[in-house]
């Protein structure tokens, strides 16, 4: 039983640890968003300025090297954000299957 609760609170602090990090995570994902949506406005306007053909503007952009790396970035912080969302909902598993454990022992099961 005391292996239980030893295991119940490993868990238990992995969350918190896991729910302060997604808080950075969620920032960082939000701002490399907001840069990447910028920086590809921006270059959509300079090309219809220039009198780009629209069809083409989209292609360009997006391969245009600082809007490439903006869009890596963003990509990279969303997929941190999810790997850290994934984490916790694994970590909150693992609690319920501990819990019944502990239940499952106390009723003498």
């Amino acid at each position: 039983m005391q292996d239980l609760q030893m295991e119940l609170n490993k868990y238990r602090n992995d969350l918190s640890k896991a729910i302060t990090i997604i808080k950075v995570r969620g920032k960082a994902k939000a701002i490399a968003e907001r840069d990447y949506r910028v920086e590809l406005a921006k270059e959509i306007l300079r090309l219809r300025a220039e009198g780009m053909p629209v069809t083409i503007i989209s292609d360009l952009c997006r391969g245009n090297e600082k809007i490439a790396d903006l869009k890596m970035k963003r990509d990279i912080a969303e997929t941190l954000y999810e790997s850290n969302m994934q984490f916790i909902y694994k970590t909150k598993l693992n609690i319920d299957i501990v819990m019944k454990q502990i239940e499952a022992e106390r009723k003498g099961e």
